[in-house]
């Protein structure tokens, strides 16, 4: 077996557990190459798919066609203008497209019903011909006027895959061919996906210098397509690069590339912190800030309803303020609608803890909370913490559901904590986790 290849083991599952309650109901967009509908790995990609929807995760399949049509025309003799639809596209091209597309669409059909999953071609897609770029005419190359959203959310609701070829139709009815990489944006964005999943056989993801990036924020993306060092990649990485640059400034969060020979690679790409892939994300916590001296009486006014109900402990604006710089704040339009305490402990520096965690009621259930609590595991994990805890005496199936934490014991937590656990009499319970 290839050092790449893996299995998924029982003892994974409990970590991939740990991501279940954050992905559920949520919409992944998978595009696959063209050239991975023939690939012997195909079947164990479905497999995933399937456990994905098992989890009630919801699936939008997008795929490509450029390796049939390098197929057809060599078979056929026929000389075409391009295989993957990034650039002009002949009458001679279109019809192989058409006709590979059928074909792959079929392909998938075929192999998810083996699966046992409910699945639908869809004509979803309405197109505008692209026209003419520096002077070249692009011909029945297209871009996406309109997604049927709607149409492919009444799929998903009755628990069926949509398929999407990489085909659209004008207002007219006639036929245009989409860049899959595009189409599997556009379609993201239409449904508000979570994810976009691309699945290539060119790499296993965007790797530079000799070294498979894991991670690449936004902007260290966006600094690489403007440099030489784009040169390194495939076209069809780059294309899916520029893409997916795209698709992280229209907040779609995150863009995964990964190898599709890789035996269980999108499990393993999904439900774990290393991923085998390429991840490309944006700052989705732009709406938080450190909070400042000036934050400290809005902070205390915040939260004082909460402190009423005995949900928060009662922190004084003594209190607040000697701790500012451990506030963080979550704005809409410049207003204070929530606040977390990231609290340090003096004898144990590899600690800390999530303290003060309240969101406003008119925007609670809108996933704030979580935001904070994922933001500020982010940050105690930059500052070199391994442990985060959590005390509550009335979230504890939030941060055991939603974030991961585990119920603990008190006496793991630090001593000076545990000395103010004990005299506060608030018996909350402790939990935690590791970074």
């Amino acid at each position: 077996m290839d050092d790449s290849v893996s299995q998924i083991k029982p003892t994974d599952l409990r970590g991939i557990l740990n991501y279940v309650p954050r992905f559920l109901g949520q919409t992944f967009v998978i595009a696959f190459d063209g050239a991975i509908i023939e690939h012997p790995n195909l079947p164990n990609i479905l497999l995933d798919i399937a456990v994905l929807r098992s989890l009630q995760i919801n699936v939008v399949i997008v795929h490509g066609v450029g390796k049939q049509i390098r197929q057809l025309s060599e078979d056929r003799s026929l000389s075409i203008t391009n295989p993957d639809g990034n650039g002009p596209t002949d009458a001679t091209t279109l019809d192989l497209a058409i006709r590979a597309s059928s074909r792959v669409s079929h392909q998938i059909l075929e192999a998810l019903t083996q699966s046992g999953l409910k699945c639908a071609i869809t004509n979803s897609i309405r197109a505008a011909p692209i026209g003419v770029i520096k002077g070249e005419d692009q011909q029945f190359s297209a871009k996406v006027d309109r997604i049927d959203a709607e149409f492919l959310k009444h799929l998903i609701s009755q628990s069926i895959v949509p398929i999407v070829q990489p085909i659209g139709f004008d207002r007219d009815g006639h036929t245009l061919r989409i860049n899959s990489d595009l189409l599997a944006i556009e379609a993201a964005y239409a449904l508000k996906a979570t994810k976009v999943i691309y699945i290539s056989e060119d790499a296993q993801g965007i790797t530079l210098n000799g070294k498979l990036k894991r991670q690449l924020p936004v902007d260290a993306l966006e600094s690489l397509l403007s440099s030489s060092d784009i040169d390194q990649l495939s076209p069809g990485l780059q294309s899916k690069a520029r893409h997916a640059l795209k698709a992280v400034k229209r907040e779609i969060a995150r863009i995964h590339i990964l190898d599709g020979s890789i035996h269980d690679g999108l499990i393993r790409e999904v439900f774990s912190n290393e991923g085998v892939g390429t991840l490309i994300y944006g700052n989705e916590y732009q709406q938080i800030r450190p909070a400042t001296h000036d934050d400290v009486t809005l902070i205390y006014h915040l939260t004082r309803s909460s402190v009423a109900k005995e949900e928060l402990a009662a922190r004084s604006i003594d209190f607040i303020e000697t701790n500012i710089d451990d506030y963080y704040l979550y704005e809409i339009d410049g207003n204070l609608i929530a606040c977390v305490l990231l609290g340090r402990f003096d004898d144990d520096p590899q600690a800390r803890e999530i303290n003060s965690l309240f969101v406003h009621p008119f925007h609670q259930k809108q996933g704030i909370g979580l935001k904070l609590v994922n933001f500020a595991c982010h940050t105690a994990k930059s500052e070199g913490a391994d442990t985060l805890f959590a005390l509550t005496t009335q979230s504890l199936q939030f941060f055991k559901r939603a974030v991961g934490f585990e119920e603990s014991e008190s006496s793991q937590l630090p001593a000076s904590r545990l000395h103010s656990y004990q005299a506060n009499q608030r018996a909350s319970k402790v939990l935690i986790k590791k970074l």
